[in-house]
């Protein structure tokens, strides 16, 4: 392969950033890398998306310890990706006793999980480092069910009190994934992403729904967020940089289905997809982190979806490697 696979070659390690967004809501970021987001209330602390592994989570903790002692009883998964899922097991000592996720995420959990997580470490061994320390798949204990709004359907919604703070977890639409969840703190206007929206940084789309992650960005847009905890990329802070940071989801998103969906017209084969892709999304995309990693995996599942593939196909170690080496020149 003429470029190191998907992120082997990323190995330095990122500056982690705690930083206060309200009253009760924190960001934990670093440099691109997937993030996550805490709420800490005056009985209980939540957790939006847990970390790839045990002892990145611990670094979580600690920063939380440093804030408060209260039981981190509730851990939030956004969606099924091993890298944000797989550092659950170490909260169980820190008081977890939730483990919250929607149907959608259950459900992709049960019949690709395996593969995700195989195929996540093998993509990103930086942020597995210490993986034997996970006991396993992460499995929900608490699963929200209900529709999709894009369809037309109620969500099913669960308020969460943490004491003084209510956080509301619900799935806006497919986008990212199916059944992608986002956290909402409506008192604060404090919104918790996941992948759903990223920032100065790849959107990876390996998994999503092109069509319909459009209208679950104009469902966040409409709550007029004044804080987002993105899946990537710094903190937004104001309705401005909110909007921007949704706009820049949105923009990658379109650029790349359209894209996609003139490849196929074009009968293209997904190399020369591939290269017509690039030429509209590399003047605007290539310089952000991740990019290089993300997009043979986007043009592959957009490329799919424009030619009428409606479920994401599971991506395995092995699938990742045919897939990036038939890419390069």
């Amino acid at each position: 392969m003429s470029k190191a696979f998907a992120s082997q070659a990323d190995l330095a390690d990122k500056k982690i950033t705690f930083e206060q967004l309200s009253a009760h809501c924190w960001a934990y970021t670093a440099e691109g890398d997937p993030n996550s987001g805490v709420i800490i209330g005056d009985k209980y602390v939540m957790v939006s998306d847990c970390t790839a592994t045990p002892s990145m989570a611990r670094d979580l903790i600690a920063h939380i310890r440093k804030i408060t002692d209260k039981p981190i009883k509730y851990v939030l998964l956004t969606h099924y990706h091993a890298v944000r899922v797989l550092g659950a097991s170490a909260y169980f000592k820190e008081g977890a006793t939730e483990i919250i996720a929607s149907q959608g995420t259950y459900e992709l959990i049960a019949e690709r999980g395996k593969e995700d997580m195989q195929s996540e470490m093998d993509r990103f061994p930086r942020l597995f480092r210490n993986a034997e320390e996970i006991p396993g798949l992460t499995w929900p204990t608490l699963v929200i069910g209900g529709g999709v709004p894009g369809k037309g359907e109620v969500p099913g919604r669960l308020t969460v009190d943490l004491g003084g703070v209510r956080v509301q977890i619900w799935s806006p639409g497919n986008g990212h994934t199916r059944g992608d969840t986002v956290a909402w703190v409506e008192e604060e206007k404090v919104l918790f992403s996941g992948d759903l929206v990223e920032f100065n940084a790849g959107v990876y789309t390996g998994d999503a729904h092109l069509a319909e992650w459009p209208a679950t960005l104009e469902t966040l847009k409409s709550l007029k967020a004044k804080a987002l905890v993105p899946g990537r990329g710094e903190a937004l802070k104001g309705e401005e940089q909110v909007a921007a940071g949704i706009g820049y989801t949105q923009r990658w998103v379109e650029t790349l289905f359209r894209c996609a969906k003139e490849a196929a017209a074009a009968n293209m084969d997904l190399k020369a997809a591939m290269k017509h892709t690039r030429k509209a999304m590399d003047p605007i995309f290539g310089h952000v982190f991740i990019y290089e990693h993300c997009l043979p995996f986007d043009v592959s599942r957009a490329f799919d979806e424009a030619r009428g593939v409606a479920i994401p196909r599971v991506w395995t170690a092995e699938r990742d490697k045919e897939m990036w080496a038939s890419l390069q020149d």
